[in-house]
């Protein structure tokens, strides 16, 4: 008998044990405890974008390998590329990055809290949609056949890693903690909810582990997916 996948809470809830869940000092200030079960399902929005954010990183380190393999003329298929910008282009910036722009920063724009740093948030989005834009019409294989285009290409992932890692290590620094600041318990947790109801409509049930498969398979294709590989040698 089949069962269908996990939602993102569920697939929280049960990929490492509590210690994934902000349960006790998460989604609560202050009141009485919350029982094993409660936190269990007190999924905060600041940690649903931050585990997005683990999706992203993984592509990051997939365009690593794409520069570097353009850059050493190594072989790379283009296909490897187009589908970790698709991820970025369906998941990211349609999905997380619009929960951002529509649910997030309007919160802390009318309570003028952290209004320069939403400012620039919303235009690195904006670069970002650009840059994924060429890096999907620069990796056909009809384009990615041309040296010029495989160089822009190379250009064009670099510089879309060099602006992510820091904006999102901003927004899981200082914007996310403080939607503690902002919003009572009660709003963070209505905010949780309308965040799991539109994953659910966009991608069904197990969309955020569906997310993570593809760029397992993208990884494993081009021999990432080993994290040993990535330890240092004595």
């Amino acid at each position: 008998m089949s069962h269908p996948p996990p939602s993102r809470r569920s697939f929280l809830r049960h990929a490492g044990g509590a210690g994934l869940i902000l349960g006790v000092s998460g989604c609560t200030r202050g009141g009485s405890p919350k029982s094993e079960s409660q936190q269990a399902e007190s999924v905060c929005p600041g940690e649903d974008l931050m585990r997005e954010h683990g999706v992203l990183n993984r592509i990051l380190l997939i365009y690593d390998e794409g520069v570097r393999r353009i850059q050493s003329g190594e072989e790379l298929d283009p296909d490897t590329v187009s589908a970790s910008a698709g991820i970025i282009r369906i998941f990211i910036e349609e999905y997380h990055e619009k929960l951002e722009e529509e649910e997030v920063f309007p919160r802390f724009e009318a309570a003028h809290r952290l209004r320069d740093l939403t400012e620039v948030l919303r235009a690195q989005h904006a670069a970002g949609r650009g840059l994924t834009a060429e890096i999907l019409a620069l990796s056909r294989p009809e384009r990615f056949r041309t040296p010029e285009a495989r160089s822009r290409l190379a250009d064009r992932m670099t510089l879309y890693a060099r602006m992510y890692r820091p904006h999102e290590a901003r927004e899981d620094t200082v914007l996310f903690p403080a939607l503690h600041q902002i919003l009572r318990p009660g709003e963070l947790a209505a905010l949780g909810e309308a965040f799991e109801a539109k994953e659910e409509r966009l991608f069904g049930k197990g969309g955020f582990a569906d997310m993570v498969r593809r760029t397992t398979t993208i990884e494993e294709a081009l021999g990432l997916y080993d994290l040993s590989r990535f330890t240092p040698k004595p």
